[in-house]
Parts: C-alpha cells; structure tokens; sequence
C-alpha cells in the first residue's frame, strides 16, 4: 500500500475570523484543551515522513496563533518535508515572518474573503483585509512562492474578475478560486451562500477568459461547486488512499471534514501513523471498493469518484455509505435539486451565521 502524499496538520481551531463557511467543527472548541504538544507535532512529522509523505501542510484555524509554530516548521523542513502555511495572515508580522524563513517555511497560502476592504471584513467578520494585503506583499519580499485561496460563494462571486486583478496586482503565483463546500459551517449556512446558476456561468467564463490571458504567469485553480455537477468529486482521491490529516487533539482522519462520521476514532497519542493508515478500522472503511452499495457498485465511474464525499453523504442523508447525494444517480439527489431550486429564486435571502 502507498503511503499519503502529504499530512495536513491541523494545529489549533482558534482563529480570530469568522467566516460563515468554515469547514472546521461546529463544536471546535470541544478541540481546545487537547491540543498536541510541540514533541507531539514533532513525533507525527516524522512517521508521517516514514510513511513517505512529501509535504506538511500547517493549518487550522489560525496556525500563527502556536507559539512554537517555528518549532514546527523547523522540525518538518529537517526530516526534508516540503512545508506550506496555510494562515488568514493574522500575526504575519515582519519579525514572525522572518523567523518563520530561518526555520525553513518553503510556502504560503494567505486566504482572502473578497477584492476590497469593506466586503471582504464583513465575510470574516473582522477587520482583516488591509492585514492580508499587507502580509501578501511581505511574503513575496522574502522571496516565497504566493497562493491566494478565496472561497466563493453567493456573497463574492460576481466580483471573480476583481479578485482575480487583485491576485494579479499582489503577485501571487497560484490562485485558488474554490466554490464553497458544505461542511461545518458551511452547511449551517449553505441557504445563504449557495450561488445561482447565472452567477456561475458567469464566473466560469471569466475564469477561462483569464487562465488564456495570464497563460504562465499566474496559476488559476477554479474548484467546480458539486451542487451544480452531474457526478460527484472524488473523496480525497479516495478515502484514505493519499492525504492524511491529524486535527488539534490528536485524532488522525482521512479528510479534513471526517469528524462526525459514526466510525471509531483513532488518535496519535494511542497509535502510531503507520497502524492508523494501513491498518485502521477508520482508514478501511471506504477505502477502494468493495464497500460500495449500489448505484455505486455497478458503475462505470465507481474508481473515479470513488462514490462521492463520504461527508457530504452522512450529512445530507445520515448514512455514510450511501452515494452522494451530489451524484444525479443518487436515490437522495432530490436533496440537492431542491436546495438549487431555492438558490435560483428570488425569496430573500437568510442571514449568515459567523463562525463563533
């Protein structure tokens, strides 16, 4: 069996935005107390590289909210681990900045909300724009590569082509245009944030029109929103075939987005990354095929999109095992036909809920 490609670490939940489409747990402040000491983290890095993982991933919440985050960094880069921070640029200070380039930091991924100040602190629900704009400029003097992530949703859609000139006028090398995924809060929200039809022909042919002006220059990444898909996206490549994630308190998943499916938890602190991935009731589950229930089972594409999100499955209908209700084959896709019926009517449209 392959081992993961890379590990996403999930440091800590905190984080001072509040952005109502956060895919972290609802509950994460149940994560708050437990969190993996730095020899902890250390100790994960290196299975993680024993296991051949190329990259470390820093995320969170807020990574730069861990004091010993250089600890960190420094202690992938050594076991040769390329190493991303994935941060809303909240206490990306100069002297951070450079503390984190002595330790061996490779990359930075800054997320941003919108195009101009006022939209884009309201999505957060904070004032961070002119700080994200400020951290971006610093992360190309320092000479590291630049991704932008921006989140899309009904709120910042129509502004795609502004937030691409944005990306353009800070540099950066990789943009991610990501249509929103509903987990966590984002599925708390989705009535709020789910886009029309309209709204994303629109940014798709905007998208295309810049991806042939910028040819090599810029990278643009547009993820596809699976509401408005025909089949479903893979999960993860597969679930648990190549990306591993361990979360504030320890415990390992094959997703980011994993917490609430009714399998038995595994934690660090218990096993070791090995069992976990080869050997793991939690990892085995949906991992291949074998698993699958019809319409799965018999499909053409069952070792394409593996059946859909597991997640998404759970959530929408409770059962983890079922297809994606994504999928137009899914007996449950009514669920999602019905909340693009109410996306693309002209009723009002609900308050956001912030993460809190």
């Amino acid at each position: 069996m392959n081992g993961p490609f890379a590990l996403l670490a999930e440091l800590t939940y905190a984080c001072p935005l509040k952005c109502p489409y956060c895919s972290n747990p609802v509950n994460f402040g149940d994560y708050a107390s437990h969190e993996l000491g730095t020899d902890e983290w250390c100790r994960v890095l290196a299975e993680a590289a024993e296991l051949g993982a190329l990259q470390a991933h820093l995320s969170g919440g807020e990574p730069l909210l861990r004091r010993d985050l250089e600890q960190i960094v420094a202690a992938a880069a050594g076991l040769g681990l390329y190493t991303n921070l994935i941060t809303s640029a909240a206490g990306f200070t100069a002297k951070r900045a450079a503390a984190l380039k002595e330790a061996g930091l490779d990359h930075v991924q800054i997320s941003v909300q919108a195009d101009e100040a006022a939209l884009s602190d309201e999505i957060a629900g904070t004032r961070a724009f002119d700080r994200k704009l400020a951290a971006a400029r610093l992360v190309k003097e320092l000479g590291w590569p630049l991704t932008l992530n921006v989140v899309l949703h009904r709120r910042n859609l129509d502004r795609i082509g502004e937030i691409i000139a944005l990306a353009e006028a800070l540099e950066a090398d990789r943009v991610e245009l990501a249509n929103t995924q509903y987990y966590g809060w984002g599925l708390r929200n989705r009535a709020a944030l789910l886009p029309t039809r309209e709204q994303l022909e629109h940014a798709e042919s905007v998208v295309r029109d810049a991806a042939r002006r910028l040819g090599d220059r810029m990278e643009l990444i547009y993820v596809l929103p699976d509401y408005y898909e025909k089949y479903p996206k893979p999960c993860m490549g597969g679930w648990g075939r190549r990306q591993l994630t361990v979360v504030p308190d320890g415990r390992a998943l094959p997703c980011p987005t994993a917490h609430d499916v009714p399998l038995p938890t595994v934690n660090v602190r218990d096993r070791s990354l090995r069992w976990i991935w080869e050997d793991s009731p939690l990892f085995q589950a949906y991992r291949g095929t074998s698993w699958m229930p019809d319409p799965c089972q018999t499909c053409a594409r069952r070792d394409r999109d593996f059946g859909g999100c597991r997640c998404q499955a759970f959530a929408l209908t409770g059962n983890a095992a079922a297809t994606d209700p994504v999928c137009s084959l899914s007996p449950d896709h009514d669920l999602i036909t019905q909340a693009r019926k109410t996306a693309n009517t002209t009723a009002p449209l609900p308050p956001l809920t912030p993460r809190r």
